[in-house]
């Protein structure tokens, strides 16, 4: 793990916050969409924001 500050650590910490909560969200809206293209969007920014949470745990490793 590269030596960061608490100030980047907090930040770190914040993010991956943000970043599972709308993981959530946008889930939750994939789940109850109608249309399929909304439906099929939503499902692509869950999936984006999972990968920036994977990349910022990485920088915690």
């Amino acid at each position: 793990m590269a030596n960061l500050t608490e100030k980047e650590l907090s930040a770190l910490e914040d993010q991956l916050g943000m970043e599972q909560a709308l993981v959530k969200k946008y889930k939750g809206y994939a789940g109850i969409a109608q249309d399929p293209k909304i439906r099929e969007l939503c499902t692509q920014l869950a999936q984006k924001h999972k990968q920036h949470f994977d990349t910022l745990m990485g920088h915690l490793q």
